[in-house]
């Protein structure tokens, strides 16, 4: 740990209700830049760790997951503390020193929160030189309780996220909606937009190498707008497994598991609500 940050005296944390500190700060950019689709995002801080969610038009929601692990050092004084924040802001104060990768060479971070009203404060070192950002918060706002519970559950498919990649890259921009079929029969899990050029159907057997667990227990088609769930594809294009889900009322879960740097594990999950109510047949 630079000396700067290691020998912040404890006594000038004290105040701090939330103090975190990490020997790279790219490790939290770049989960928070998978769910920057809007300007502002909700931080929520637990014993836990820190789930920062972002959400667009009532219906859909990212949600990134920094657990306590990811952080060498993780003090909170409260049960949990929240507040909203300029998560472009955020971004741009996280790599203050630049983006690329230099070997050899990170940008830790020292990250307080007082409270209601504080601002969140960062504090950045890289190769000696230190620099302190305050960022303002606000109230934050109630955010959407999608009420998704496992028990309501009806299909789940966890794949490796390569296989998604080309499908996601190859949307069809001129379909307004995608169709996502999952079913316990063929053809099992199948992806369909319907653009000027006519439809397309991307489909993937339940015994493809590329799915790991295959759990449907009914079969549903439900649409999306494909304008919601485009965000959803910077976490895809990072993530190496991913968790498809859908519930009774028809709602989707996509759930990434990316990789940072050191081997730690976060998880960045979206909320979708369909665009239409789900049927329970294919049309024949």
């Amino acid at each position: 740990m630079p000396s700067h940050l290691s020998t912040q005296r404890a006594e000038d944390e004290s105040h701090y209700l939330l103090v975190a500190k990490l020997d790279n700060a790219r490790n939290v950019s770049t989960i928070l830049k998978s769910i920057h689709f809007k300007e502002t995002a909700t931080v929520f801080a637990s014993p836990l760790g820190l789930k920062v969610t972002v959400e667009d038009s009532k219906c859909v929601q990212a949600n990134a997951f920094i657990q306590e692990s990811i952080f060498h050092f993780y003090s909170i004084k409260a049960d949990q503390l929240a507040f909203k924040i300029n998560l472009t802001v955020l971004l741009e104060c996280l790599t203050i020193f630049g983006s690329s990768v230099i070997p050899g060479v990170s940008t830790s971070l020292k990250m307080c929160y007082a409270g209601y009203g504080c601002p969140l404060i960062l504090m950045l070192e890289e190769d000696g030189v230190l620099t302190d950002c305050s960022i303002k918060t606000l109230e934050p706002d109630e955010v959407l309780d999608f009420d998704f519970c496992s028990a309501n559950v009806v299909n789940k498919i966890i794949m490796k996220s390569e296989s998604l990649k080309e499908v996601f890259s190859d949307l069809d921009t001129t379909s307004e909606v995608l169709q996502v079929l999952m079913s316990p029969d063929q053809p099992f899990l199948q992806f369909s937009t319907f653009g000027n050029a006519g439809s397309t159907h991307s489909s993937f057997p339940k015994d493809s190498e590329m799915v790991e667990s295959f759990m449907c227990s009914q079969t549903q088609t439900n649409r999306y707008k494909i304008n919601l769930l485009k965000p959803s594809v910077k976490a895809l294009t990072i993530s190496t497994r991913i968790s498809i889900r859908t519930d009774t009322r028809g709602f989707l879960s996509l759930q990434y598991m990316i990789k940072i740097e050191d081997g730690q594990i976060c998880f960045v999950e979206f909320y979708c609500a369909p665009d239409e109510e789900p049927t329970e047949e294919i049309d024949s």
